[in-house]
């Protein structure tokens, strides 16, 4: 496997998580960056009403990640780490 360009990467999934950014925010929630793994895993923390809702994993799965993946399809998954 070729050397991921994290930075391209990141801000990929930056732009991406700008796109999405209004619907949680529209909720109280929010997500932010953290990292990305050397397998190509996006980290990101849920915030506000995000970080304890019962819907969060289909939010990160269904919203984020699909996001995420539509504009950097060389990320295989985005996770959302605890506090």
């Amino acid at each position: 496997m070729s050397k991921l360009n994290k930075e391209s990467i990141k801000e990929k999934v930056l732009f991406a998580m700008e796109q999405i950014r209004p619907f949680l925010n529209a909720d109280g929630g929010d997500v932010e960056f953290v990292n990305i793994t050397d397998e190509a895993v996006v980290q990101v923390r849920l915030t506000g009403a995000c970080q304890d809702c019962s819907m969060s994993s289909m939010t990160l799965k269904a919203g984020i990640e699909e996001a995420v993946i539509k504009v950097a399809p060389e990320v295989t998954a985005v996770m959302a780490l605890e506090y």
